[in-house]
């Protein structure tokens, strides 16, 4: 879940303004979420701890976007299932969900992603954390990996957009062009304010982040209940073209582990195999029923790997 400046991604950010700030009512599961609010330099931020089993270092999760909260990781139970050994911290970026609209003039950056993250580890009061980006969240995570590398112990990257935000890959006009071509008649109602349409055109893009069918109708089920916002995409894909990454990426000396689904047309696996090729010593894993969401499609492989990954040694030699 992330958002271009390219044509096709053009729509998928087009499809977001159909829900615009005052957002959508939350996942009818949201309801058991118990979070609170945390004051960074230039936002409040929702966050909601989960588990705790064992204590240790927390995981947090930085969701994709850029525009959509954390809801949509609720359709999987990998979180809670991982959450059984280790606080699993989800969290709202600014501008987004709990974390309510933007203000007028409040600033929207990838430096103001970084430092609201950096701010969330420090209110959990953890020295390091064991870090997860998906889709946009994965960009986040090597930005926040550059700017940090000792605070994180683990870096995990799923389906995560190319350190050259311009350069992620993504294959729905060669893959799903039949839903290309629906988002593209409803580009012009959209453009001019129709919510029907632009709702429309993102549920068109949901649609093609799964590769099994069932999968992708729970998916779209829960869909009502995503919250997304288009000024903070606008802002962030603006922000976005001033970066690249890539030289970054060869200085990270921390254990690494690269995810991608095998059919992720969203973003495409060649890109999760460069960012691979770039961090020395990383793990690449393949799920292979799977597209932009194997943490749904595949959780208990997504688990596995995940949880074998974390009980390696951690950057610094700690456990």
């Amino acid at each position: 879940m992330n958002g271009r400046n390219r044509a096709p991604r053009r729509r998928a950010a087009a499809a977001l303004a159909g829900l615009l700030a005052a957002g959508s009512a939350g996942l009818a599961g949201a309801a058991t979420e118990s979070g609170t609010m945390v004051k960074t330099p230039g936002a409040s931020l929702y966050v909601e701890v989960r588990g705790g089993g064992q204590g240790g270092i927390p995981l947090v999760v930085a969701n994709g976007g850029p525009g959509f909260d954390h809801s949509y990781l609720h359709v999987s139970d990998a979180w809670d299932r991982l959450a059984a050994k280790r606080p699993v911290v989800l969290y709202d970026q600014r501008g987004n969900g709990r974390s309510g609209a933007l203000a007028k003039g409040q600033s929207c950056t990838v430096a103001d992603q970084i430092e609201d993250l950096e701010a969330v580890r420090a209110h959990l009061g953890a020295p390091r954390i064991d870090l997860l980006g998906h889709s946009w969240g994965g960009y986040l995570a090597m930005a926040y990996a550059a700017r940090h590398p000792d605070r994180i112990a683990h870096l995990i990257l799923a389906d995560s957009a190319a350190p050259k935000w311009s350069d992620t890959a993504f294959l729905f006009k060669d893959v799903f062009p039949e839903g290309v071509a629906r988002q593209d008649a409803l580009a012009f109602a959209g453009t001019l304010g129709d919510r029907d349409a632009t709702a429309a055109s993102l549920k068109e893009y949901l649609a093609m982040l799964c590769v099994s069918p069932a999968k992708r109708d729970v998916f779209l089920a829960a869909a009502p209940g995503f919250q997304v916002n288009n000024e903070v995409n606008a802002l962030l894909n603006a922000d976005l073209a001033r970066y690249d990454l890539n030289p970054e990426l060869p200085k990270l000396h921390l254990p690494a582990l690269v995810l991608t689904g095998r059919y992720d047309a969203n973003v495409a696996p060649s890109t999760a195999y460069k960012i691979h090729r770039a961090i020395a010593g990383s793990r690449f894993v393949v799920f292979e029923t799977s597209g932009h969401l194997p943490f749904f499609e595949e959780p208990d492989a997504f688990v596995a790997a995940v949880e074998a990954f974390l009980a390696s040694p951690s950057s610094g030699g700690l456990p």
